[in-house]
């Protein structure tokens, strides 16, 4: 994996989050710098999810600071943090069925930004080739997998600086797995960021720089993939299921 830039796209300040009156985030505090792939990592309900919803705004009580670009985005609408360049695939992928996946793709496309190469239909189709044999077909007939690659591409129309990926591999074949992970590596490359919401150790470690484990809604570890793999108390107590 490359170093981690020293330069923080996104950072995350003991920020808290609140269900009514209920808190479920307890000062999680993280960042991710250019270009980099980190991984949040938890089981079912640890707090990832949430903490996705945070970052984009979807949550009405939240505390703390919220930093991307340098700038405090904490209390922004979500389509005013989309338009700053930061991306989000929900796990539930919320595409337009009935539209085409061409259609689709145009549904989510912004200006370009200077400091990236555009990201346009074309563009995608080579990065997405399953995506471009089926560009026609309406969005509903498409599988899982092949659904969860058009959302990717959606976003990437919109051409984001960074990307919230909410359990890519979740439910998914072995063969969408492995193409998620290439696409993961080929988005790097294009220097895009990417935040990751996993329970999947071994696909983490296969993409990501850097991990955070979370745990009813706190950070409970916070290192490189490789010290995560080396520590099993973590794994154990965090992690398996």
């Amino acid at each position: 994996m490359n170093a981690r830039s020293s330069e923080d796209l996104l950072r995350v300040d003991n920020l808290r989050a609140y269900y009514g009156r209920a808190q479920v985030l307890f000062d999680v505090t993280l960042n991710v710098g250019r270009g980099e792939v980190v991984a949040l990592m938890g089981r079912n309900g640890a707090g990832k999810s949430t903490t996705f919803k945070a970052l984009m705004g979807h949550l009405d009580r939240v505390d703390g600071r919220i930093s991307f670009c340098g700038q405090n985005i904490m209390g922004l609408p979500t389509y005013k943090i989309a338009r700053l360049g930061l991306g989000y695939v929900p796990e539930d992928r919320r595409i337009f069925t009935d539209l085409t996946v061409a259609e689709n793709l145009i549904v989510g496309r912004r200006p370009k930004r200077p400091e990236l190469p555009e990201w346009t239909p074309a563009r995608l189709f080579e990065v997405f080739p399953n995506i471009a044999e089926t560009r026609h077909r309406p969005a509903s007939r498409m599988s899982g997998g092949e659904q969860q690659m058009l959302t990717v591409a959606r976003t990437l129309m919109g051409n984001p600086l960074l990307i919230l990926l909410d359990e890519p591999s979740e439910g998914v074949s072995p063969v969408i797995v492995e193409r998620m992970a290439r696409m993961i590596t080929d988005l790097k490359q294009h220097g895009i960021a990417i935040l990751l919401s996993e329970q999947n150790l071994p696909f983490a470690q296969a993409v990501s720089d850097r991990a955070y484990v979370i745990e009813k809604g706190q950070i409970r570890f916070s290192g490189t993939m490789e010290e995560l793999a080396n520590n099993e108390a973590i794994r154990r107590n965090h992690l398996a299921l």
